[in-house]
Parts: structure tokens; sequence; C-alpha cells
């Protein structure tokens, strides 16, 4: 699974979290992305920023989580106007699913098709329909809304 964490940081140039500048240096690193992950039902786009405060020892009350989940664009809890978005700071936590499909069709609150905001993550997780892991990173990257 760290694999596919680290295919999407390259892919989306979002995340910083390989080997300090090597994410910055990755193709499209730097540049604003495409559609790179959902909050409240929307999808938003970034920049790639060489930035991993794994180390930093801020508190994790200071940064955003946003859910890794495999097979679909990842869901971040907060966005700019939100009262609780801290910036930018995420905190990469990896979500895993005994059954996708069946998770979906129970808490897909808005009938998208698949997890769109973190409170369908966070409602399958506290089902027990999903397990979710400790940060796997710790990075800064803007949230922008795709025109």
């Amino acid at each position: 699974m760290r694999t596919r964490i680290f295919s999407f940081v390259v892919a989306a140039a979002a995340f910083a979290v390989v080997g300090g500048g090597a994410v910055a240096s990755a193709n499209g690193a730097g540049g604003v992305t495409g559609p790179a992950f959902y909050v409240d039902g929307e999808l938003y786009r970034t920049v790639g920023t060489p930035t991993d405060l794994s180390h930093t020892r801020a508190p994790s009350h200071t940064y955003d989580a946003i859910y890794v989940i495999d097979g679909q664009a990842p869901v971040a809890e907060a966005k700019p106007g939100d009262r609780d978005y801290n910036g930018g700071r995420w905190q990469a936590r990896v979500v895993e699913f005994g059954d996708y499909a069946t998770a979906v069709s129970v808490h897909d609150a808005n009938g998208s098709g698949n997890f769109d905001s973190a409170k369908e993550v966070e409602a399958a997780i506290s089902a027990g329909d999903a397990t979710v892991s400790a940060p796997v990173a710790s990075f800064v990257c803007p949230v922008i809304q795709i025109p």
C-alpha cells in the first residue's frame, strides 16, 4: 500500500514525501494538477510542493486528514473557507475496505458511486466497514477549485 501512496504522490504532484526533494523534480511537480482529490463531494486540484513535515513533531490538530483510498481519488476533510481548515497542511491516512462496493452502497450519502466526502469515509470507518491507518505522510499542498 505504501507504493500506492507514493505513486499517487508523483502522479498528482501533490505530496512531497519521498526522499526530500525527489518529488519536487518528478514529472509535473510544482505545477497545478488536474483533479486530485475530493472535498465535500467536489473535486479539487492542487500544486505539488517539496514539503515533508513528517519529522516536525507538529501536533496532529494542526493538520487536516486526507484519506488515500485505493482505486479512487483521495478524500480530504477540509477546504479554504471551512472553519477548521489548517491552511493546506495534511496528514495522509490509508483507508482499506473489506468490501469497497458494499461500503459505498451503504455510506455514499450523495449517490455519487464513490467516497467523495470525509463524512462518508468516517461513517464507513465508524461502522467497521473500513479501517484507517495512522498518518503515513505529513505535507503541505493547497486546495484549488476547478474552474
